[in-house]
C-alpha cells in the first residue's frame, strides 16, 4: 500500500471530516477565510431557537436518532414498523439495512418542485418525507426484490438494472413534477448493485448478493460491538466506488471531498476536504437496525454534524456565518465550488459548538444528548423553520448545484 494510499484512507473517516472543518472554523474565527465571515457570538441565540424547536417536539426531552427512520413516521403512524417482520434478528437487520441504504441514497435534496402523493392519504408530500416514503412504497412492493416470495429486501442484481425510468415511476416524476438529480440517483443505485455484485466476500449472503450483507459484514468484524465511526468507514471503504468520479487519491476514491485552498497540510492530504455527508446521515441510520439486531453502538458522537443546506442555512440566516460579497448568494453555487465547500465544512465545525451550549443550557452530556439528538431535536429543524420564515417555498439562503447525489 503506498503513503498516497494510506493518506486517501486517512480522509475516508469522520475524524478527519471533524478536525479539518474545525481548522477552517478557526481560520474563519480569524477573519482569513476567502468566502465567509464568522461570528460566534450569535450561537447563544442559535441555541435559543434550537432548543425552542426541540422542546416543541420533545417536551420530555426524549429526543430520538436523526436517522432515516424518523421520515418513515408520517402523522404519529409508523409506515415501516407496519410491514411484516422478519423469522429472525439477522434476516430483519439485512431487510433494514437494504431499506437504508437505498433510502439515503435516494434521499439528496429532491428541489422545490417534486411532491410524492401517498397513496394512504391522497396527500401530497415534498422534500425528505417524500423521498422516505416514495422509496418505503417501492421497497415494499418488493420493486427491488428478486424473489417474488421475499418482497421485503433490495437485491444486488435488480439495482444493477435499475433505469431512471423505474425511478421515474416509482417517485411519479413528471414534466410537470421534476425531480433533482433523478438520472445521478439512478445511476448511483445502478452502482450499488453492480459493487454488490462484484463484492461477494462483503455483501454476498446465501441465495443473493444483498446491500444488506454489509450488517454480516460488520458482525464478522467487529461482533457484537462496534463504534459509530466503525460503520462510516465500513461504508466507505466498501462502498466508496459508488460515488460519481470526483477528486481520488492514491487509485482511492475520495467520495465526498472536496478542494479548499486554506486546508494546508504538509502532506498528500494538502488541500482536502473530506465532508461525507451521505455516507454519516446513513451510518446514522444504520445504527438503530444494529441495536435492534443486539448490536451495541458506541461512541455515537464520533461521528459528524451533517454538512448539508438546512444545518448550514441555519447559521447563515442567524448570521453567524456572512458571506464577504454579500451579492453572491444571490447567484446559484456548482457543490464543488470553494464557496460551497467551505460553507458546508464550517457548519460541520459549528455544530460542535452549538451542541455544547445547548448541552450546557439543558444540563446534559454528550452521553444524553449526543450529536444525533441534537440535530433531531433540533438544528435541521430549526433550519428548515427559519428558512420558512425568511423565503417563499423555504428554500436554502445559498442555492447549490447539485447532480442529486451529495445532499
Amino acid at each position: 500500500m503506498t503513503s498516497e494510499t494510506d493518506a486517501a484512507f486517512s480522509l475516508l473517516t469522520a475524524y478527519a471530516v471533524r478536525t479539518r472543518a474545525h481548522t477552517l472554523l478557526a481560520l474563519g474565527i480569524d477573519g482569513r477565510l476567502p468566502h465567509f465571515r464568522v461570528d460566534l457570538g450569535k450561537l447563544d441565540k442559535v441555541a435559543d431557537r434550537v432548543i425552542a424547536v426541540t422542546r416543541a417536539a420533545y417536551p420530555s426531552l426524549d429526543v430520538p436518532f436523526h436517522s432515516r427512520w424518523r421520515h418513515f413516521v408520517h402523522k404519529d403512524h409508523d409506515r415501516f414498523a407496519a410491514l411484516a417482520k422478519k423469522e429472525d434478528s439477522a434476516a430483519q437487520a439485512r431487510a433494514e439495512f437494504d431499506l437504508a441504504i437505498v433510502s439515503v441514497f435516494l434521499d439528496a435534496g429532491a428541489g422545490a418542485q417534486w411532491r410524492y402523493t401517498d397513496a394512504k392519504t391522497g396527500e401530497q408530500i415534498g422534500r425528505s418525507e417524500g423521498l422516505a416514503l416514495a422509496s418505503l412504497d417501492m421497497f415494499a412492493a418488493g420493486t427491488l426484490s428478486a424473489d417474488d416470495k421475499d418482497p421485503l429486501r433490495v437485491d444486488a442484481s435488480k439495482l444493477a438494472q435499475l433505469s431512471a425510468g423505474d425511478l421515474a415511476r416509482g417517485f411519479q416524476v413528471s414534466e410537470s413534477n421534476p425531480l433533482v438529480g433523478l438520472d445521478g440517483r439512478a445511476s448511483l443505485l445502478r452502482r450499488v448493485g453492480e459493487l454488490a455484485l462484484a463484492k461477494p466476500d462483503v455483501f454476498a449472503l446465501k441465495d443473493s448478493a444483498r446491500p444488506g450483507g454489509l450488517f454480516d459484514h460488520l458482525v464478522a468484524q467487529h461482533g457484537s460491538a462496534l463504534t459509530a465511526p466503525d460503520i462510516l468507514t465500513a461504508l466507505l471503504r466498501e462502498l466508496g466506488p459508488i460515488w460519481p468520479s470526483r477528486l481520488s487519491l492514491g487509485g482511492v476514491p475520495l467520495g465526498d471531498c472536496w478542494r479548499h485552498r486554506m486546508l494546508v497540510t504538509g502532506d498528500a492530504t494538502s488541500g482536502f476536504v473530506p465532508l461525507h455527508k451521505l455516507s454519516q446521515w446513513l451510518s446514522y441510520s444504520l445504527i438503530e437496525p444494529l441495536q435492534r439486531a443486539g448490536v451495541t453502538v458506541s461512541n455515537i458522537d464520533g461521528l459528524t454534524g451533517l454538512a448539508e443546506y438546512r444545518n448550514g442555512g441555519l447559521f447563515v440566516d442567524a448570521s453567524v456565518l456572512e458571506l464577504h460579497e454579500p451579492l453572491r448568494i444571490l447567484e446559484p453555487h456548482d457543490v464543488s465550488s470553494e464557496l460551497v465547500v467551505e460553507w458546508r465544512s464550517l457548519t460541520v465545525a459549528l455544530l460542535d459548538k452549538l451542541a455544547d451550549i445547548i448541552r450546557a443550557r439543558l444540563g446534559m452530556g454528550a452521553e444524553t444528548l449526543p450529536l444525533a439528538k441534537v440535530l433531531e431535536g433540533g438544528t435541521w429543524a430549526a433550519g428548515r423553520a427559519i428558512a420558512r420564515d425568511k423565503r417563499e417555498g423555504g428554500g436554502p439562503p445559498i442555492s447549490v448545484i447539485s447532480d442529486g447525489t451529495v445532499f
